[in-house]
């Protein structure tokens, strides 16, 4: 078989921040990279599906909205990957600038609830925030 594209990326060179992964059939897949990969830093499993429902509300609501195709965890656990049609990487990163304050206004996690979610007792608001905060400081550099 052949190597998926992600796995071609040598991903000891990969540092936090907003990458464009791969483009395909007018689809855009940017990798939101939170973490160093394989450096010991992982984001939390709870936090990761927090941050998972927080920013997928928060896109999903926005401005570019009908845009947004996906937006998931990675299962190593360093980021998200974010599948857009029609926007270009600067609109990315001002709509991730935009989103992710909005997403630490929450006070509630979105589809929280038992009928709404598969495993809706793992979830950790407060450190999803610390991870966005964090996340922001990196958005904000770039």
């Amino acid at each position: 078989m052949k190597k998926i594209p992600s796995f071609q990326k040598n991903h000891d060179l990969l540092q936090p921040g907003l990458y464009v992964s791969t483009e395909a059939n007018g689809v855009t897949t940017f990798d939101l990279r939170f973490k160093k990969p394989n450096a010991g830093d992982y984001i939390s499993p709870k936090a990761l599906h927090t941050i998972e429902h927080l920013l997928a509300t928060v896109l999903r609501n926005g401005a570019a909205a009908e845009k947004i195709v996906y937006f998931g965890p990675m299962g190593c656990r360093t980021g998200f990957y974010l599948l857009t049609v029609g926007l270009t990487f600067g609109e990315t990163l001002r709509l991730l600038k935009e989103s992710v304050p909005v997403a630490l206004e929450l006070d509630e996690i979105p589809g929280n609830r038992r009928e709404e979610c598969g495993n809706y007792l793992e979830h950790d608001l407060a450190d999803a925030k610390r991870e966005l905060r964090l996340y922001l400081g990196i958005l904000n550099a770039l």
